[in-house]
């Protein structure tokens, strides 16, 4: 299955959130799929469609490292950021050690999210 360049997985709890990365990815010209929780992410069945998963760490029912760890189980090697308003080193190393393009702390900059996403999809990676 090939990847679609725009299209961007976007998984976090906070609704204010969701909507502002929406607006930002799609003012980018990407398209992104939200996803209020983890479980609803888990019922999606296209990931490896996605040019990139952007992950919050700490969801109300379960973690974006966890649902990192799950892909890579189900042999999906999607490029994944991470964002987080909770950073801690460990949270950190954990989310580096997982594999990741990106790690943000809120509130981050619009470049620093469009930057990795540009990268990963324009290299197919």
């Amino acid at each position: 299955m090939s990847r679609d360049p725009s299209l961007v997985l976007v998984v976090d709890d906070d609704e204010g959130m969701l909507k502002s990365v929406q607006r930002l990815l799609r003012l980018h010209a990407y398209e992104p799929i939200l996803f209020s929780s983890a479980e609803a992410f888990k019922n999606y069945t296209n990931v490896e469609k996605a040019a990139c998963v952007i992950f919050d760490i700490n969801l109300n029912d379960g973690s974006g490292i966890e649902l990192r760890h799950g892909l890579k189980a189900a042999g999906v090697s999607v490029p994944v950021i991470y964002m987080t308003g909770n950073e801690t080193p460990a949270v950190r190393e954990a989310a580096l050690a997982s594999g990741c393009v990106a790690f943000l702390t809120k509130p981050f900059s619009a470049e620093e999210l469009i930057e990795p996403l540009r990268k990963v999809s324009t290299s197919g990676l």
